[in-house]
């Protein structure tokens, strides 16, 4: 049973690609510092498949507490990295934060894996590398444009860092760019659990729906999309975990040191964020307050994938739909309630 090292594994991504792996014969070991996360995930992740779980709670831009992992733990095969900040809004306010956290842990991190031999490495990345793209559907070979944020520079950052890294060193390193992850575990014993006021829109809508907010703000009515309103690609958390299973055991089969490989992870459906709200509205039955408000800095207009490289070489399909995402999202909301 070989032995993957999840960072963030405490968050919304991380614990659903827990449950993943264990679902298909790994052993996992997570780092989370808890700073942006809650220990509760763990439960869920124990609920669901049995498996108790070690966390670290250990800053990864603490380089020696990073080692103390590894030094423990001498059989990591690969390391699927999440751990990161990644409030697109949060990090214009505060950029020097985010180039702290998620790149000097990222460092730390491949520093650990080439000198343990941990060989595959797994990389969260985003669409927002991307920046405003000139042509939608994007595909893993779109020209990079400029990141419209801080944090999708970290992002640019660390893709290139992996790049230098890989080919340096004996590494078989993956950057998986996604889109906007949404929903809940069919099981509603994980979710999304965003620590103070909700950045992404579907926890917005739900904690508006369900009265923890007052009313939610749609970000801008003046984009040149079908309604106004910002277009993106919602994929439900659970397909993008079992993604990040494939791409381990694709980088454990082909075992291709010196290398580096780029797949896009969504739908290839652009939605608004008012459309999203009506299927939101549709699947709950509950008539969400919202309010239409300026743009956002750091948003960009309209973005969604192309996944043929993902279905074709990982064998990845997406399971589940808009209103599937919407449901599970609003009953995991419901949940936390009781």
């Amino acid at each position: 049973m070989q032995t993957i090292l999840v960072t963030g594994g405490c968050g919304f991504i991380g614990a659903h690609t827990i449950v993943d792996l264990i679902e298909h014969g790994f052993n996992v070991i997570s780092v989370d510092n808890l700073s942006r996360a809650s220990d509760k995930s763990l439960l869920g992740i124990e609920k669901i498949t049995g498996k108790k779980i070690k966390n670290y709670t250990i800053d990864l831009t603490d380089k020696v507490a990073t080692e103390s992992i590894f030094k423990e733990n001498p059989n990591i095969t690969g390391i699927i990295h999440f751990a990161a900040y990644k409030a697109v809004g949060e990090s214009v306010e505060k950029p020097l934060d985010y180039y702290e956290n998620n790149l000097c842990s990222l460092v730390n991190l491949l520093q650990m894996a080439v000198k343990y031999n941990a060989p595959h490495f797994i990389f969260s990345s985003s669409c927002t590398v991307y920046g405003n793209p000139e042509t939608i559907p994007v595909t893993e070979e779109t020209p990079l444009q400029t990141a419209t944020s801080p944090y999708g520079a970290t992002k640019q950052m660390g893709e290139t860092i992996i790049k230098d890294t890989a080919f340096t060193y004996p590494l078989s390193t993956i950057l998986l760019r996604y889109f906007n992850p949404v929903g809940a575990h069919p099981s509603i014993a994980i979710g999304e659990l965003p620590i103070g006021r909700p950045q992404n829109l579907v926890p917005a809508i739900t904690q508006t729906a369900i009265g923890k907010l007052p009313m939610m703000q749609v970000h801008g009515s003046d984009y040149d999309t079908r309604d106004g309103s910002c277009i993106r690609d919602y994929i439900h958390v659970c397909d993008i975990a079992h993604a990040h299973t494939l791409a381990i055991q694709y980088s454990i089969k082909n075992n291709k040191p010196k290398s580096c490989e780029v797949f896009n992870l969504g739908t290839g459906n652009g939605i608004t964020v008012l459309e999203a709200i009506k299927a939101f509205e549709k699947v709950s039955g509950v008539q969400l307050n919202y309010e239409i408000g300026p743009r956002r800095a750091g948003d960009i207009v309209s973005i969604y994938a192309n996944n043929d490289k993902a279905v074709n070489q990982l064998g990845w399909k997406c399971k589940y739909g808009l209103e599937e995402m919407m449901l599970t999202a609003w009953q995991w909301e419901q949940s936390l309630s009781k």
